[in-house]
C-alpha cells in the first residue's frame, strides 16, 4: 500500500561505511581517537519513495566495532526490515532485539531511520512521535580531551566566544598532575564555565578514591565514570564519599543496567546515549527510570556525525527527565566536515531542536559517497 500511509512497505535498505576526518587527537580514559572516526549510515526507502536515515556510531573500546554494526545491519536486521510496514516500529525493534545480541549502535541506527521515515511520511518531527516536545533548545557541552593543552586553549577561546557555557574535562588518560593543572586553569581563566569531569573508566581501583576526591575540591557539577563499567561496588563507594554528584556512563547501557545501578546505588545520575541504549525510546526509558528514583540525566554522545546528533536532540526534546543538557558538539567542533545537507543547528551555546518532518535535516548524499570506505 503506497501513498502517505504508514501501512506502506519498506522496500529499500542501503548502507554506507564512512571514515570521517577529525581535527585533533582526543584521549578518553580507555582509549583515543585520531585521524578519522568511523560511522555507518542507514537509508530506508518506502514504497512511495520517501526515505529515512539513521546513524550507527560505535567506538571499539566502548560499545563495539564498526564491522559488528555493519554485519548486524546488513546480515541480521535487513531481513526483518525489508517488506515490513513503516508504522510497525515497535514490532520491528522487538524482532531486532531477538535477531542479534548487543549491537546497540546498529539498533539505534535502525530505530532512528524508522522514526525519520515515519515522520517524513506523516509530515511531523521525530519528537512528535516520541511523546511531543518539552523544550525548544538544549544547553550544549563541549568536551576537552586533547592531550595538547595549547590546542585545547584555542578551542576554549573559540567555544566561549560562540556562547558555550558548559565544558567536560576528560581526565585519567595521563598523569594526575595534568588533570589538576587543567582544572586550575579552568577555574582561573574561565570562572563562569560549568565544568564537568569524566574519567571514562580510566582509573585503577587503588587510585580512584584519592584522584576523584582531589578533583572534587574544584567543585565540578559532576564527576563521571571513574572506574571500569563492571566495578559497581567501587562506584558505590566513590558515590558515598564524593562531595559532588557521581554519574554513570559505561556502567549503564540500557534499562537492564539502569535497574541494577539504581538498586546498588552506584551513581547520582546517568549519561543517556542512544548508541548505548539501542535506540531513542530505550534511552527515554533509562531517563525515566533515573528520574523516578531521584537521579539526574544528560544527553551524551559517541564519536558522532550530525545525523546521530539529530536523533539525540529529538530524544531529549521529548524527554523532560533529561535536564543536564547535551554533548552534541562533534559535528561543529571536531569533524573536519559534517555529513548533513545543512549545518547541525548549534549556535549560541545551545542546540535548537528541528521542527521539520522526521529528523528535520537529511544527509548530503555526495558527502556519503566521498567518505565511503
Amino acid at each position: 500500500m503506497g501513498g502517505v500511509s504508514l501501512d506502506q512497505r519498506i522496500v529499500g535498505f542501503d548502507l554506507w561505511h564512512l571514515k570521517l576526518p577529525v581535527t585533533t587527537r582526543r584521549d578518553h580514559g580507555i582509549g583515543a581517537v585520531e585521524g578519522t572516526c568511523e560511522v555507518i549510515v542507514l537509508r530506508l526507502t518506502a514504497e512511495g519513495g520517501e526515505t529515512g536515515f539513521g546513524e550507527a556510531s560505535p567506538w571499539v573500546v566502548f560499545t563495539g566495532s564498526v564491522e559488528a554494526s555493519w554485519a548486524a545491519l546488513d546480515r541480521y536486521l535487513r531481513p526483518i526490515v525489508i517488506g515490513a510496514r513503516v508504522g510497525d516500529i515497535s514490532g520491528i525493534m522487538a524482532k531486532a532485539a531477538r535477531a542479534v545480541a548487543h549491537c546497540t549502535e546498529a539498533k539505534a541506527a535502525l530505530e532512528t531511520a524508522l522514526l525519520d521515515l515515519a515522520g517524513r511520511i506523516k509530515g511531523v518531527p521525530v519528537w512528535a512521535l516520541l511523546g511531543g516536545k518539552c523544550r525548544d533548545t538544549i544547553p550544549l557541552s563541549v568536551s576537552l580531551a586533547n592531550p595538547d593543552w595549547a590546542q585545547e586553549q584555542a578551542l576554549l577561546e573559540r567555544i566561549t566566544s560562540d556562547g558555550v557555557g558548559i565544558v567536560k574535562l576528560k581526565a585519567g588518560f595521563t598523569g594526575h598532575a595534568f588533570d589538576v593543572m587543567r582544572m586550575e586553569a579552568l577555574a582561573r581563566d574561565y570562572p563562569d564555565l560549568d565544568v564537568r569531569v569524566d574519567f571514562n573508566q580510566g582509573l585503577e581501583i587503588e587510585e580512584a578514591m584519592p584522584r576523584v576526591l582531589d578533583l572534587a575540591r574544584f567543585g565540578p557539577s559532576f564527576i563521571e565514570q571513574p572506574v571500569r563499567a563492571h566495578q559497581f561496588a567501587i562506584m558505590a563507594k566513590l558515590r558515598a564519599a564524593c562531595p559532588v554528584p557521581l554519574l554513570a556512563d559505561e556502567s549503564v547501557f540500557g534499562p537492564e543496567d539502569a535497574s541494577r545501578a539504581i538498586a546498588e546505588g552506584i551513581a547520582d545520575g546517568f549519561s543517556i546515549k542512544i548508541m548505548k541504549s539501542g535506540g531513542l525510546r530505550r534511552g527515554q526509558e533509562v531517563a525515566r527510570m533515573a528520574a523516578a528514583n531521584g537521579l539526574s540525566a544528560y544527553g551524551g554522545d559517541m564519536f558522532e556525525a550530525g545525523l546521530a546528533h539529530l536523533a539525540g536532540a529529538h530524544m531529549i526534546a521529548a524527554t523532560p527527565e533529561i535536564t543536564l543538557g547535551c554533548e552534541f558538539y562533534q559535528a561543529q567542533y571536531y569533524l573536519k566536515e559534517d555529513i548533513l545537507e545543512d549545518p547541525f543547528p548549534s549556535a549560541g551555546g545551545v542546540v535548537t531542536v528541528p521542527n521539520g518532518p522526521g529528523l528535520g535535516i537529511k544527509p548530503d548524499l555526495e558527502k556519503l559517497e566521498r567518505y565511503r570506505v
